[in-house]
């Protein structure tokens, strides 16, 4: 891709009011008692994984990386800040991140309590980055990690994000860098294409064949077809089944002929419709057309479409929803204040204290066996044997972002290969217990 990972904002704007009003009172009371340069520790982890998931996977980082950088008010934006004091406006007016950021790299997958962003600075200059730092990670996890599913269940034929209609126009953006980044191989969304370099990929709906008529009134399906092919190219996809699909299937060849790239099918038994298809089109001699299904699709529908002759699939609303968790439930932690370990200890929220880092250790055959999380100042737990991979890695130093991070495409290749490492019951679609079991050293009971 030759398009740069832009960031989600255009780059004149703040995004300092993407965060809840509770952050600023917080701060403006911290730096009334003193407390608002404490050295603290902040930490996003989940607690679990959506609907009994096996694994979950790291997104958004990169745009939350940015978010962070751009996290600056504006002269306009303090003008309306007439419930803080005026240490308070004058705090914000000169404020710029300037602690660290270490965590998971984007594309990583993660279990209940993985230690995925670890955010050390003052408590002024942490705190308000609460509602940033989730909305971001939350939504786009949450889209990814439902992604990273459909791919497995497609077992390598492609999948292309449709999903913008179904979701607010610029979480539909998101969106498309999350699915691809779980290993989607296209967007429908141009505004996604544009700014993050995914590959588009479009035809036609069923408004263009239902356009083409007769003078009678009655459908010309041919002549929609012919003037599709006419314009794109005979190796452009047939939608087939405006009215009936053995007849639209029939019209697509004898318009475009048996080099015809591929036929959709947006509706009905997708199964017993695609072996039918497949039928038509190989004794019509159109052996190497396509055939495409869309149609309320998720991981589930995919899987069982699996021994079908289905090449592409189209995802729309399940994708960008989070095919039933649209959100990864992360959340954003205070665990050290001062060197010292804190930790919310109330009833079905509790937590370990400390600032903490990870590791990931394998079998030799590549296959991963625990999750291991220990304190973030000291050395790794002798882990015998077993590989060992480093999951906490900088991400931001002195407020300034780490240079070389990898790129969309370069995390989107690290996703496929930590999938490949987890056990294979890991991947299995059935609710159950993670797929890895993540185990606490170091800390103090």
């Amino acid at each position: 891709m030759n398009s740069p990972d832009q960031s989600s904002l255009p780059k004149n704007r703040s995004t300092s009011f993407l965060t809840d009003k509770y952050e600023l009172t917080m701060l403006e009371a911290a730096l009334a008692d003193g407390t608002a340069n404490r050295e603290c520790t902040f930490e996003v982890f989940s607690r679990k994984l959506p609907n009994e998931r096996r694994y979950g996977v790291v997104a958004g980082t990169a745009r939350v990386l940015r978010a962070i950088r751009d996290y600056v008010f504006t002269e306009d934006q303090l003008a309306t800040l007439d419930f803080l004091n005026a240490e308070t406006v004058d705090y914000l007016r000169n404020f710029r991140f300037s602690g660290q950021v270490d965590g998971y790299r984007e594309g990583d997958i993660y279990f209940p309590y993985s230690p995925l962003l670890t955010v050390r600075g003052t408590f002024a200059e942490c705190v308000v980055l609460e509602t940033v730092v989730l909305s971001i990670m939350n939504a786009d996890s949450a889209v990814a990690s439902a992604a990273a599913r459909m791919v497995t269940a497609a077992d390598g034929r492609p999948i292309i994000e449709m999903g913008s209609r179904r979701t607010h126009e610029y979480a539909a953006v998101t969106a498309s860098r999350a699915a691809y980044l779980a290993g989607f191989t296209a967007t429908s969304n141009m505004e996604a294409s544009y700014r993050y370099g995914i590959p588009a990929s479009g035809t036609s709906a069923h408004a263009w064949t239902l356009l083409h008529v007769n003078a009678d009134g009655s459908p010309n399906e041919a002549e929609a077809f012919r003037s599709q092919v006419e314009s794109l190219g005979v190796d452009t996809t047939l939608l087939v089944d405006t009215y009936d699909i053995t007849k639209g299937v029939q019209t697509a060849i004898e318009v475009a002929g048996t080099e015809l790239g591929g036929v959709r099918i947006d509706s009905g038994d997708l199964g017993a419709l695609t072996r039918r298809v497949r039928k038509q089109l190989d004794e019509l001699g159109a052996y190497n057309t396509r055939i495409v299904v869309s149609s309320d699709l998720d991981e589930f529908a995919i899987a069982g479409l699996r021994g079908d002759p289905v090449d592409v699939f189209g995802v729309g609303t399940s994708v960008v929803t989070g095919s039933g968790a649209p959100t990864a439930s992360m959340v954003y932690k205070l665990v050290e204040v001062e060197g010292n370990p804190v930790a919310k200890r109330s009833r079905g929220k509790a937590m370990q204290g400390g600032a903490k880092r990870a590791a990931r250790t394998h079998r030799a055959s590549g296959t991963a066996v625990e999750e291991i999380v220990y304190p973030f100042h000291s050395e790794r737990p002798d882990c015998g044997n077993l590989l060992v991979d480093e999951l906490t890695i900088p991400l931001i130093r002195d407020g300034e972002i780490i240079a070389g991070l990898p790129d969309l495409d370069t995390s989107r290749e690290f996703l496929s290969q930590q999938l490949v490492k987890l056990p294979w019951e890991g991947l299995a679609l059935s609710r159950d217990e993670p797929a890895i079991s993540t185990r606490f050293v170091g800390f103090p009971d």
